[in-house]
């Protein structure tokens, strides 16, 4: 009698590739393993997880993926960014400032920070 493979199985095994495959490219986009020297994972549990975040003119992050989360600075921060028209303007916060922060992924950029800028980022699971 020939082994036969059932649809149900084929697509069990077919999520679990593809959720693994998900995994293993979020894992690579994870701040903390793409920029040790810039994310630090302070707290994580079932719930969340914490990043302290210091960010040092002239570093160059690899790209990395965030998902949506709240950010707190812990120190005054400012940097140029190039807005959606192209024109650059000033980001800035200040010491306890707090924001909500859509998803992005970014990086292989010079960091352009006035000065060191440290924050923690919040993320919800």
């Amino acid at each position: 009698m020939p082994f036969e493979i059932k649809p149900t199985i084929l697509l069990l095994l077919g999520g679990l590739l593809g959720y693994g495959l998900a995994e293993g490219q979020f894992s690579a986009l994870d701040p903390v393993k793409a920029a040790p020297h810039i994310f630090e994972n302070v707290l994580e549990n079932d719930h969340l997880r914490v990043l302290k975040v210091t960010e040092r003119n002239g570093e160059t992050p690899p790209l990395h993926a965030h998902p949506e989360r709240l950010v707190v600075y812990l120190s005054p921060c400012a940097w140029m960014e190039a807005g959606l028209d192209g024109q650059k303007e000033m980001q800035s916060f200040r010491l306890g400032d707090v924001v909500w922060a859509a998803s992005v992924t970014h990086g292989g950029e010079t960091s352009k920070v006035v000065q060191e800028c440290s924050r923690l980022e919040i993320e919800l699971k």
